[in-house]
């Protein structure tokens, strides 16, 4: 297989933090590569470190050593605004929690990663396609009728189709899921992993992490991450 059938190649990756004197290792040489249309689970307990590999995944947060590449370009050699574009433009985020802004309608919260980065005269000249991609992606997600509602006023999972529609706003190439369902009960979490089953299908990449075997192994792909290192 060559290089460009991965879209997401990780290398020896580790994280540490500073707790006073105490050094706390996350990460301990971490390697994953991820291919173009996957959808791979990376399953792990509370403390294991797979949210912290996501957001290193996503450039959110850095590695105290190891390489992330993604489409063979190394992150450790991107700009703060290549990196910027690289998290507007080329991942789509969703948090266990939404993150949604509650004084922005549906509609505007969607169509939120649009506007970043642009001027306004940018804004201007794209706003018509933007609030067109936006209604697009929530009628795709069965929200067709709560473009105009507050993320207050949507159910659980509601407000995380709608942060699913926000993660896919400007096309990203690779999803990153942190817990999807984890803030959902059992029927409402089956109905978002099928909505990603069927973003996969169409062709999305996805990395998703998990505490949960069962959520997990609706991906194609799992690996199993413990103490900070990948598990056979």
């Amino acid at each position: 297989m060559s290089k460009d059938d991965f879209i997401l190649k990780a290398e020896n990756l580790h994280k540490s933090y500073r707790m006073g004197a105490t050094r706390l290792d996350v990460l301990k040489g971490i390697g994953l590569a991820v291919k173009k249309g996957e959808f791979v689970a990376i399953v792990g307990a509370s403390g294991s470190g797979k949210s912290t590999l996501l957001h290193i995944l996503g450039a959110l947060d850095k590695p105290s050593k190891g390489t992330v590449k993604f489409e063979s370009r190394d992150l450790n050699r991107f700009s703060a605004g290549d990196l910027n574009r690289f998290r507007n433009k080329a991942v789509g985020f969703v948090f266990q929690f939404y993150h949604l802004l509650d004084e922005l309608s549906v509609l505007e919260n969607v169509f939120l990663p649009a506007m970043a980065g642009r001027s306004l005269v940018g804004w201007l000249a794209c706003r018509r396609w933007a609030k067109r991609r936006a209604s697009e992606l929530l009628a795709q997600l069965g929200l067709a009728e709560r473009t105009k509602h507050k993320p207050y006023q949507l159910s659980g999972g509601e407000r995380q189709r709608v942060a699913i529609a926000r993660a896919l706003m400007n096309e990203p190439r690779l999803l990153l899921a942190d817990e999807p369902t984890g803030n959902l009960d059992s029927a409402t979490g089956n109905g978002i992993l099928e909505v990603l089953e069927s973003l996969n299908r169409a062709g999305q990449t996805i990395v998703m992490v998990t505490h949960d075997e069962r959520i997990a192994h609706k991906a194609g792909r799992t690996v199993m991450l413990a103490d900070g290192k990948m598990k056979d």
